[in-house]
């Protein structure tokens, strides 16, 4: 017998040809990149407290307070499942397990419409702060044919990437993360230091003249900078450990970020007070405001473009996984269930993705439309599919725990308070009616969506074999190169 073991593959020695995704190389730290990044929590930070305080004021904490309870309710009906499964189908897999194939298709569909929609949105954002930033350097980065040529590069860049590898492209991730973030807790730290004994704020301590309504309100948008927060459960066969590393990734992030706006939000307040609601860049003005050296402004700007590069990044690399298990089960057209020899990577569904999102923002930029307007729009409708998949994972994680016996008293009280903040987000996001374009795209979601049904009820009638396989891929069961 031979005890020869056998070598890594290399361009002498190639991957086998079902190795599928390349399994267990990602740390804990490398997942909760991978969440992080999707949040973008800098981007959210530079433009999300000032609007919540609009209606919020003194309470504006507080409607980061609910929204991160909200979150983490949302991430513990998600950890139940990630406890026991390790799949790239993130939420689709999930789902399966206490709503069958009717519920995974419908939690997928909504999820690739939160990826694809988030990334294409966040493309806008890089775009528009990357100029900004060159503008700053001396280069004269603006009009049409420089946002098309950025939109150009970065999506490219984005996308190769992804295709390069999930380590690769998290690190990046990281690293963006940590320079944005560190750049604003910098300048944070640097206002309360600069407020002296006046950083102390009572009057947001008992939200002072703020009212339920308008916290309940700022909530909404509070829940809406969270998403994307469970990113790192479609690597589960990339995460060393997943049934552990997972949940901590999922958990943590959130709650870590939760903490990071409630302290942003404290300060700009305390900094800014009332001009908070009328500030067309609240960290630009902070900056001003306590004189921060010259050379900060262009950090700051680079710092903000890098995260929502990053919030690029990494929802791409869940459409790929979760595609990816799709081709596995026949969902879509089985190429899409390759991945390429040497990186390991669903290259077939990024080279899909990463252009379509390219192209869409170019359509917008042609059209007259101004790259953080079609950020607004796009975004709006990718967080509408995240809403939907959150609900579902949420009644599917009741479902399951009964069926599998499993004591799920907090998992009742956390599935009623996400479905019920999804609903409500939902609800105060069509009515009272919001101006033209924000009107119709709940109707854009919902049209997308049932596109994206028709695929299943074809399925059903002419494939029927496929709908039973639906959400049942496991990490084990995955391979193919090529």
């Amino acid at each position: 017998m031979s005890t020869t073991r056998p070598r890594p593959a290399s361009a002498a020695n190639p991957a086998p040809k079902d190795a599928g995704l390349r399994t267990g190389v990602m740390s804990g730290p490398e997942l909760a990149a991978q969440a992080i990044a999707n949040i973008a929590p800098s981007a959210v930070i530079a433009f999300t407290a000032a609007a919540i305080f609009l209606g919020a004021g003194n309470g504006t904490i507080y409607a980061f307070v609910l929204a991160t309870i909200v979150i983490l309710c949302v991430g513990y009906c998600v950890v139940v499942f990630a406890r026991k499964h390790a799949s790239a189908g993130s939420l689709y897999t999930y789902v399966a397990k206490g709503l069958g194939p009717t519920g995974a298709f419908l939690a997928g569909a909504a999820l690739l419409i939160g990826c694809f929609g988030i990334a294409t949105a966040s493309l806008n954002g890089s775009v528009s702060y990357i100029g900004q930033f060159l503008v700053l350097l001396g280069v004269p980065a603006t009009g049409l044919g420089w946002n098309i040529g950025l939109t150009i590069v970065l999506g490219g860049l984005a996308t190769l990437f992804t295709i390069r590898g999930i380590r690769l492209s998290a690190r990046i991730s990281l690293v963006l993360e940590l320079v944005s973030v560190s750049v604003i807790a910098v300048l944070l730290v640097a206002a309360l230091v600069w407020a002296g004994p006046g950083a102390w704020d009572p009057a947001q301590v008992i939200a002072e003249g703020s009212s339920f309504q308008g916290i309940a309100a700022g909530m909404v948008l509070g829940i809406l900078g969270f998403v994307g927060f469970s990113s790192a459960d479609a690597l589960g066969r990339e995460a060393k450990d997943p049934y552990r590393a997972i949940p901590r990734a999922i958990i943590w992030s959130a709650l870590s970020v939760g903490i990071l706006y409630v302290f942003a939000a404290y300060t700009q307040i305390a900094v800014l007070g009332e001009g908070l609601a009328t500030s067309a860049s609240p960290l630009e003005d902070m900056s001003s405001l306590i004189g921060m050296p010259a050379w900060f402004g262009p950090v700051l700007t680079f710092g903000v473009g890098a995260s929502f590069f990053a919030v690029v990044v990494a929802p791409l690399n869940v459409v790929g996984r979760i595609v990816y298990v799709m081709g596995k089960e026949g969902v879509v057209p089985e190429r899409f269930g390759r991945t390429h020899d040497r990186h390991l990577t669903p290259h077939r569904v990024l080279l899909v993705a990463g252009p379509a999102a390219i192209v869409v923002d170019i359509v917008f930029l042609l059209i007259g439309a101004q790259p953080m307007e079609t950020l607004v729009w796009v975004n709006t409708w990718g967080t509408y599919g995240y809403m939907v998949a959150y609900a579902l994972v949420a009644i599917a994680c009741v479902v399951y725990t009964r069926r599998a016996g499993i004591p799920n008293r907090l998992v009742w009280v956390c599935a009623t308070i996400a479905v019920a903040t999804m609903a409500y987000v939902f609800f105060a996001n069509v009515f009272p009616v919001p101006a033209f374009p924000l009107n119709v795209i709940p109707y854009v979601f919902l049209v997308t969506l049932a596109l994206a049904v028709t695929r299943f009820v074809y399925l059903a009638k002419r494939r029927p074999e496929v709908i039973e396989r639906i959400g049942r891929t496991e990490t084990s069961t995955m391979s193919g190169v090529g």
